[in-house]
């Protein structure tokens, strides 16, 4: 039964909730600042909801803050989760790669969200962080999905973009989830201030569950 293939990460989150002094170490998340010409700064509401809804809803130590970091900077490496998005271009330079792949080798973590455009050049770029590795699909079944709100067909889809089903890659180093891509279904537009995109509650409600599962199942990591 699948229920006890996750619960070392059920134990793990269960500590988390009931914990009711917070962590010293309060959970951060910096948004991405990378070149080609992308909007990597749009909607910047949407870290500091989502850490707030995270705040409401476990006992994790947050910050709600919208901070960003520059991907040629050392100061990506104190932050343990990264968030790209955006609508164009991105250009990494050979060392800024580098720094990336450090990272993310050292531990780090990076969610992408395409917010319509991104895909190509994402893509692209990425190959320059790791030549040998694919993005690869998670199954619905991955822990991800499951590992406090439920979400059986994967990510949800919070905007429509070109009339696909949503998906959700990742990029795995040894075993472990280094990077997650969601596209075609743009949860982070669902975790902006509800009177930019005027999205249902419900919707809003959805985007900010997955967002929470991912903070829940990169800590667990």
């Amino acid at each position: 039964m699948r229920v006890y293939k996750y619960t070392g990460v059920l134990i793990f989150v269960l500590l988390l909730l009931g914990n009711s002094t917070p962590a010293q170490n309060v959970f951060r998340i910096a948004r991405l600042k990378y070149t080609g010409g992308g909007d990597w700064y749009n909607d910047p509401s949407a870290e500091v909801n989502l850490l707030n809804f995270i705040k409401q809803n476990t006992n994790i130590s947050v910050k709600p803050e919208y901070k960003f970091v520059d991907i040629a900077s050392d100061e990506i490496f104190s932050y343990p989760f990264l968030f790209m998005t955006g609508h164009g271009n991105i250009v990494f330079s050979n060392s800024e790669a580098e720094r990336l792949r450090k990272y993310l080798e050292a531990g780090g973590f990076l969610y992408i969200d395409d917010d319509y455009g991104l895909d190509k050049p994402m893509r692209r770029e990425m190959k320059k962080v790791f030549p040998n590795n694919d993005f690869v699909e998670l199954p619905f079944s991955h822990p991800m999905y499951h590992i406090f709100f439920n979400f059986p067909y994967g990510p949800p889809k919070t905007h429509e973009h070109d009339n696909k089903p949503p998906q959700g890659f990742g990029i795995f180093i040894n075993d472990r989830l280094a990077v997650y891509y969601t596209y075609e279904s743009n949860p982070s537009d669902g975790w902006v201030d509800p009177e930019v995109y005027h999205d249902p509650e419900a919707k809003r409600v959805e985007a900010l569950r997955f967002g929470t599962n991912l903070v829940l199942y990169v800590l667990s990591q």
